[in-house]
């Protein structure tokens, strides 16, 4: 199990939020609805998707990366440039 299961019914909701703030901007690209309206929709999906990102990325930091370092499996160092490979991915 996974630190971030203290917090997977909130995500698993966040997540179905999010579906369906993406079915309507399919919608409202069907009914040739207004682009800035369509833009702040896209805008707070993506605010949402960051959140829960987030969320996982301390979870694993929190979790993970430290009971790694703890145990001193190779001092974290591969659960260290894990994260970091995450964090680049996540910010681009």
């Amino acid at each position: 199990m996974y630190n971030y299961h203290s917090d997977k019914d909130q995500l698993l909701r966040n997540l179905r939020k999010i579906e369906g703030q993406v079915r309507g901007v399919q919608k409202m690209i069907e009914e040739d609805r207004y682009c800035v309206d369509i833009l702040t929709q896209l805008a707070a999906i993506k605010a949402a998707t960051n959140k829960i990102g987030l969320t996982l990325l301390e979870h694993h930091t929190r979790g993970c990366v430290t009971k790694a370092i703890q145990n001193n499996d190779d001092g974290g160092e591969h659960h260290i440039q894990e994260l970091m490979d995450v964090v680049r991915a996540f910010t681009k």
